[in-house]
């Protein structure tokens, strides 16, 4: 019967690895040479450190971008400009005009200055026409008016340069606010004077010495300093945020309805500047926004 017959007494290289079979020795023998390789490689006497050869003197470190290697000594330094690409040079601003700190004094569109003209003598004020205003450094008008009253018996006092725009804004505010609200808060006045502290004058924001010029200064603006009431009484503007009276009432209607006719509202309760008037003014802003405050 045939199977797993060893003649006694003899040996092979499978009973040196302690294999019966072949099959077994393709098994182990990798498992052998792997430890007795890893027994080899501990009892060498190895360097703590691989070595890392140096780089030839000749060639140097290479450059960061890849390119031509650097020699060890070269010292980098940043590229100078190219006068062909800096902005910054005369070159580029020469032609050009300078910059003005101020804008040009804007001129009348002849036919809306003309409806202008046409509803301020509907209304029923009084004006003359003068000659263009140009004081420089972008102060002026370029068909100012002097109006001297605002309809209905109502004088400007003393009469205002402006332009028409602001005007017949003051003539329908006059009108439509004014006039019937101090009749609401004072049945027995009517009113005959709007005082006013200042037109057109060449000045920059507030009376300061740098900064924008002021609308004043283009015929837009004009500060109302009080009424005179035919009676003779006379009601200065005045802080009345909070006053619990008629002439406190009044004073805060007609600066409230003032934004409905004015792109520039500031009453006494705007800062310290405006404290004895109101300031009115038909500045053009973008989308229509208007500062009432």
């Amino acid at each position: 019967m045939l199977g797993n017959h060893r003649t006694p007494g003899r040996s092979n290289a499978f009973d040196a690895i302690g294999c019966n079979h072949p099959e077994e020795s393709a098994i182990r023998l990798p498992l052998l040479f792997t430890i007795a390789s890893t027994v080899l490689l501990v009892s060498m006497d190895l360097p703590p450190t691989v070595p890392v050869p140096e780089p030839r003197p000749d060639i140097g470190s290479q450059s960061e971008d890849g390119g031509k290697p650097r020699e060890q000594s070269e010292t980098r330094t940043d590229p100078k400009p190219d006068p062909q690409l800096d902005t910054d040079t005369d070159a580029k601003t020469e032609n050009q005009p300078p910059e003005t700190a101020t804008p040009p004094i804007e001129p009348e569109d002849q036919d809306i200055l003309a409806a202008c003209l046409s509803e301020l003598t509907t209304i029923g004020a009084e004006y003359r026409p003068l000659a263009r205003i140009d004081d420089g450094n972008g102060c002026g008008i370029d068909r100012p008016i002097e109006l001297r009253s605002l309809g209905n018996g109502v004088a400007l006092t003393p009469p205002g340069i402006l332009r028409c725009r602001t005007a017949v804004n003051l003539a329908r505010w006059t009108r439509d606010v004014v006039s019937p609200m101090l009749a609401k808060a004072q049945p027995a006045e009517r009113l005959a004077e709007v005082n006013q502290a200042s037109a057109y004058i060449c000045r920059k924001r507030n009376n300061a010495e740098t900064g924008k010029i002021s609308e004043h200064a283009r015929g837009t603006a004009i500060d109302i300093a009080g009424f005179t009431f035919r009676s003779g009484r006379i009601l200065t503007i005045a802080p009345r945020q909070k006053e619990p009276t008629l002439n406190g009432a009044f004073q805060r209607a007609i600066a409230s309805a003032a934004c409905l006719y004015f792109s520039t509202v500031l009453d006494p309760g705007s800062d310290a500047a405006h404290e004895t008037h109101l300031h009115l003014d038909t500045l053009e802003r973008k989308g229509g926004y208007r500062y009432c405050w």
